[in-house]
């Protein structure tokens, strides 16, 4: 069966490199299964008389054409297109399907001129885009991209953008009219700035018909740890009534959950992961308080060499480092054993490790004339070129620090759901101990601030309705990645709804005065 010589020529050819290589060249096959469900899925929507012209912009080894072939029957395919950039794969896979009637070509598909005429444009378009981050990409390369994206689809995507959105784009000037398209993306576009653009093409150049998001935790890829979405449009504009299927969770063919939207209801700034899972007027999407009317969030320190700024007790007095230039900081929120940190009398937490921040904002003539060992230090730093670290070079002195202060409360950046609870915590600090940027810091806005101070006990209560946030209101303003990983940035969590913090609060910060208050803060 040449599927199964295909996948042994995919299991050798992915052997023959590192994890490292195919992750920064975004190579991870597709599975047969999955494969095979996306056909299907194409089969059920093209009329049964309707023969296939078939492309494949990232061909691989042919997971989607071996699918094309199993699902429909040779005489319905009247041509099929494939595309591969790198040799490695593209030529073994232009010897094994060397006998059949795919026309192979070894090219950058975002290089190459789609046809002019419609006839001869393909009907069919099914793909897994490479999975290069932007990061990956160099500065020529975003910029003739971002212009082929905008000449192909009318789309301005902005340079955090994977190579996968410039795929999306590129292929709308090769499909027919009416032409399905299946695209099988990381669903982190939903929710990222940087797909706004791609949402905002899929809501008014095509007909979107389907996005099925899978359960992160159960990945899709065996060797990489993102979270999928197969995203089925046709290449017609759709009328503001037409309705969107939103599918999560389970298999393609049998997913978990399903939930349909209006077109017009749709926005492209707003997160579209949840809404396989609620109506866009439910009550957490719609929170008429949250937590940035209460709270200012902020993350914590990016010092840009970790293990140079950051010592313990033991080490700073090894080093002689002067405790004035020493602040207090958390350790990684997978040291902390409590929620609560308590202090003493000094204002230093009482954990372990207890750890603390070099900041020193005297220029460097004075540290040397009068702190001898902590110059010797900084001096040491050269070797590594810590100095002309982005984030460092950028400060002045490099050895300095950005202001924070304290936080009363702060939230965990980053987390795996446990036993069924959230992947987020809530931490009160009465310390003097600030964070690194693995947390959020919460400082409480004018009204709440003057609430906390005239009666201190009421912190606690406020941290207790912060952990009572429903886990799924926390999970739908952040991002998730492949394997349950969450993660939150700052703007995320101050979206999130604020209703149990209010509900301990005075009776006369009331929901109506909460939102007036609010205004003026």
């Amino acid at each position: 069966m040449i599927e199964r010589r295909r996948l042994d020529l995919q299991e050798i050819l992915d052997a023959g490199r590192s994890q490292a290589e195919r992750n920064r060249l975004g190579q991870f096959a597709t599975p047969t299964a999955l494969a095979d469900e996306m056909l299907h899925l194409a089969k059920s929507l093209l009329p049964r008389a309707h023969r296939v012209r078939f492309l494949d912009p990232a061909f691989g080894t042919g997971s989607f054409y071996s699918a094309l072939i199993r699902c429909f029957p040779k005489k319905r395919i009247e041509s099929a297109l494939g595309f591969e950039i790198d040799p490695y794969y593209g030529r073994p896979a232009s010897e094994l399907w060397g006998g059949e009637r795919l026309k192979l070509v070894l090219a950058d598909f975002t290089r190459v001129k789609p046809p002019t005429r419609d006839s001869e444009k393909p009907g069919l378009v099914v793909c897994n885009p490479p999975y290069v981050r932007h990061h990956h990409i160099d500065a020529q390369s975003k910029q003739r991209l971002r212009s082929a994206s905008l000449h192909a689809a009318g789309v301005d995507l902005n340079g955090l953008a994977g190579l996968y959105c410039h795929f999306v784009c590129a292929s709308h000037a090769w499909m027919a009219r009416d032409a399905l398209a299946f695209w099988l993306i990381p669903s982190e576009f939903m929710d990222v700035n940087y797909g706004r653009p791609l949402k905002d093409y899929l809501l008014n150049r095509v007909t979107l018909l389907r996005i099925q998001r899978f359960d992160p935790g159960q990945v899709q890829f065996d060797d990489a740890l993102v979270s999928s979405a197969v995203v089925c449009f046709r290449n017609v504009p759709a009328s503001p009534d037409h309705l969107v299927e939103f599918t999560y969770g389970g298999t393609l063919a049998k997913p978990q959950r399903t939930r349909t939207h209006r077109v017009a209801d749709l926005d492209p700034g707003a997160k579209w992961s949840r809404l396989a899972l609620a109506h866009i007027g439910d009550r957490q999407a719609a929170a008429k308080v949250k937590l940035s009317d209460l709270f200012e969030v902020k993350r914590g320190v990016a010092t840009g060499a970790n293990d140079f700024f950051i010592m313990d007790e033991a080490r700073a007095r090894d080093l002689g480092i002067p405790r004035k230039v020493l602040k207090p900081i958390l350790p990684s929120p997978r040291y902390l054993r409590t929620d609560e940190i308590h202090t003493d009398d000094e204002g230093r937490p009482l954990i372990e490790p207890r750890l603390f921040l070099l900041d020193c904002s005297s220029p460097e003539h004075e540290v040397q004339a009068k702190y001898p060992a902590l110059w010797e230090y900084l001096c040491s730093a050269a070797a590594r070129g810590i100095p002309e670290r982005y984030l460092c070079k950028h400060r002045s002195p490099w050895y300095s620090q950005e202001n924070r202060q304290p936080a009363p409360i702060m939230c965990t950046y980053m987390g795996r759901s446990r036993q069924g609870k959230g992947a987020f915590r809530f931490i009160l600090n009465r310390s003097n101990a600030i964070a690194a940027n693995v947390y959020l810091m919460l400082y409480p806005r004018t009204v709440l601030d003057r609430m906390l101070k005239d009666n201190p006990e009421l912190l606690r209560a406020v941290w207790s309705a912060l952990g009572e946030i429903p886990w799924e209101s926390l999970r739908s303003v952040g991002r998730v990645y492949g394997g349950g990983l969450h993660k939150m940035e700052p703007k995320e969590l101050a979206e999130a709804p604020a209703d149990t913090v209010l509900a301990v609060l005075p009776e006369t910060l009331s929901l109506p005065k909460a939102e007036q208050l609010s205004l003026s803060w």
